[in-house]
């Protein structure tokens, strides 16, 4: 989502939540599902990422240009979010025994999304038609969290190696990725990456 913002040049305001905030109780009572994100856009309360970065995706005009598109985005989102999934089981269950494991069956877990890039404009463009859409930011994120895990991860899929230094070079993305915010925000809560 604070990619997205960033990118898209949006500005937005963020409560940054205290573990020790967090266990006192009142907020997380007061969230739909007991759990964070929450967002607000206006009178609108949001909660789910997924909901949000379509939310996000429908108002920004990052949502593909047509129906057609948009069935497609959503089906790059649901695959992120697949293997997301896969990642946060790895790092909040099964991190020193599972990661050597998860580690060499990445590169197979990754090339739907190879596949996808290389069916769309050879891979010179975005995961889906020709504009940006809210899935790709959600790919970006997984690819570059994944990167930390295992930095080789994207070396025998040269789209996907692409596609990462494409859009992490889009200058306000690219000022993003490199601000104080980003580069010191931890990218999972147990430290594990």
């Amino acid at each position: 989502m604070r990619m997205l913002l960033a990118d898209q040049g949006q500005s937005w305001k963020e409560e940054v939540v205290t573990k020790e905030t967090w266990l006192q109780g009142p907020l997380k009572a007061s969230c739909l599902y007991g759990q964070l994100p929450k967002f607000q856009d206006g009178d609108l309360t949001l909660y789910q990422s997924n909901a949000i970065l379509r939310h996000l995706g429908r108002t920004l005009g990052l949502y593909g240009k047509d129906q057609r598109e948009a069935a497609l985005v959503d089906v790059v989102n649901d695959g992120v979010e697949d293997l997301r999934c896969k990642y946060a089981t790895l790092i909040y269950t099964n991190y020193e025994a599972g990661k050597k494991e998860y580690v060499k069956a990445l590169p197979e877990h990754l090339k739907p999304f190879e596949t996808l890039l290389s069916q769309n404009q050879g891979g010179q463009a975005f995961i889906v038609g020709d504009q940006i859409s809210f899935a790709d930011y959600n790919l970006l994120d997984l690819l570059l969290i994944h990167q930390v895990l295992a930095p080789g991860c994207l070396d025998s899929l040269p789209l996907l190696s692409a596609y990462v230094a494409r859009l992490s070079a889009r200058p306000k993305l690219k000022a993003f990725l490199a601000s104080p915010e980003h580069v010191n925000r931890p990218i999972n809560g147990n430290g594990k990456q």
